[in-house]
């Protein structure tokens, strides 16, 4: 079955970015755009659905705001219809339930006629005599495939969860698992004698906290180990904020690729850190529970490991045993536990569907994709991406924040026309040398003036 119409772009993947991309696309009429996903609905990281996880950047950071704040689909919006503005403005918040969030989104998912759920995109192929792109699309309900024609893609289909290799082997464990199924399986982690939570970031802290609410309840052994020197803080200052912004990616895409990598390495603060009212809540509860049991009838058995890297796991009769080596002083140690939670974070795997047009796509030496300004890695007509550029365009990558920053390059790269307007200068600092001073710049660029004026 063939789909007559040819649209303007085709994305692959439901995701919050391409969400974003399709609510911007519907409230203009002349775009013609169709999204697929193999899921059967919008639901947003079901695993870590916490019930007081919150997101970690303002509300503002939604699906359409930061590129129309009039938009019908914005967050407000949705607050109105549901009767629970007030509700919000009372709260003194801006920092959303993650929960709020994931039905935000469910909420305009259901205001749009161009997403297609429980459609799987099979392959593609280039079509030289009419210049787009054919996709083999999957119903997954009925087991029919339709082409669809567009003459450009979007790619955002998202990132997978991240094993360690030591630790693969044993994936398919019932009592190891990846965070991102932390909630499906809380329940038999916690009939377990001990837990050991291994990461550095969010998720594995939202997974101890929630773990030692119930310590004394379950009296299990609970450990927390980590490569970081120390269990740091999400970077929140107002310069540092700054960063996170058009002028930041305009410099860091300009920069040397030796120079981007080594950035990248060390920004993990800007963007993997742990909500500091987080860590701060934490240490109450230890503190909490440690006044709570009577330490000599029932110790409180925690232990938190910084500076130390998970090396191997092996499977012995009734526990796991975790090779691991203290980074700084080089000990090495083994610790013994019956459940495994990896909160080990998510990569970019390439899709399959792309092998009928690899040849249209730019990648760099080291395989990964060689991105432009405009997020496209096509060799002629367009190919964007979500989330797939961490290493040409930084640390804003992921960011929530600039996902209507991102998809207005791409709207507009896909019409030829400014169809959202892009802010490009918002700094008051300078990330690079001083510019030229011109009327109308922001007040964070300067005339440069030479040496002896």
């Amino acid at each position: 079955m063939n789909d007559p119409i040819i649209y303007d772009f085709a994305a692959v993947g439901i995701g919050p970015f391409n969400l974003s991309l399709a609510a911007m696309a519907h409230s203009v009429p002349e775009i013609k755009s169709i999204f697929f996903d193999q899921a059967e609905g919008f639901d947003w990281h079901p695993g870590m659905m916490l019930q007081d996880a919150t997101l970690q950047t303002p509300f503002m950071c939604d699906l359409v705001t930061m590129a129309d704040p009039t938009h019908p689909m914005t967050f407000l919006n949705y607050k109105k219809r549901q009767g629970r503005l007030y509700s919000f403005y009372i709260r003194e918040s801006f920092y959303l339930l993650r929960q709020e969030y994931n039905r935000y989104c469910q909420w305009a998912c259901e205001q749009m006629d161009n997403l297609r759920w429980n459609h799987r995109v099979e392959r593609t192929c280039y079509l030289d005599d009419e210049q787009c792109y054919e996709l083999y699309v999957k119903d997954m309900n009925s087991g029919q495939v339709k082409t669809i024609k567009a003459k450009n893609l979007v790619l955002g289909t998202g990132t997978k969860p991240y094993f360690p290799e030591c630790a693969k082997p044993l994936s398919k464990e019932a009592n190891v698992l990846h965070s991102s199924d932390y909630l499906t399986r809380k329940d038999q982690l916690q009939q377990l004698s001990s837990i050991t939570v291994v990461g550095s970031g969010q998720s594995a802290a939202e997974v101890y906290y929630d773990l030692l609410q119930d310590i004394d309840s379950f009296d299990y052994e609970l450990n927390w180990v980590t490569r970081s020197p120390r269990f740091f803080p999400l970077e929140l200052s107002k310069l540092t904020l700054e960063m996170t912004s058009p002028d930041y990616v305009d410099y860091f895409f300009a920069l040397p690729d030796e120079k981007r990598q080594a950035l990248i390495k060390n920004q993990k603060n800007l963007y993997k850190g742990i909500n500091s009212e987080l860590i701060d809540d934490i240490f109450n509860l230890l503190y909490t529970k440690y006044e709570k049991l009577d330490q000599q009838a029932r110790p409180l058995k925690v232990n938190l490991t910084t500076n130390t890297s998970l090396n191997g796991v092996k499977k012995t009769l009734h526990n796991f045993e975790l090779d691991l080596k203290n980074i700084e002083s080089e000990q090495e140690f083994i610790v013994s536990t019956q459940g495994l939670v990896l909160s080990t974070g998510y990569h970019y795997q390439r899709p399959e569907f792309l092998d009928g047009i690899n040849q249209e796509i730019r990648y760099r030496a080291d395989g990964m994709y060689d991105v432009d300004r405009e997020y496209n890695i096509a060799k002629k007509d367009n190919i964007f991406v979500q989330n797939a550029e961490l290493h040409t365009h930084g640390f804003v990558s992921p960011d929530l924040g600039m996902v209507c920053y991102r998809n207005a390059h791409i709207m507009n790269a896909i019409m030829g026309q400014e169809i959202y307007p892009i802010e490009e200068q918002i700094a008051f600092q300078s990330f690079g040398s001083v510019e030229q001073n011109s009327e109308g710049q922001t007040p964070g660029q300067f005339r440069k003036v030479a040496l002896g004026e």
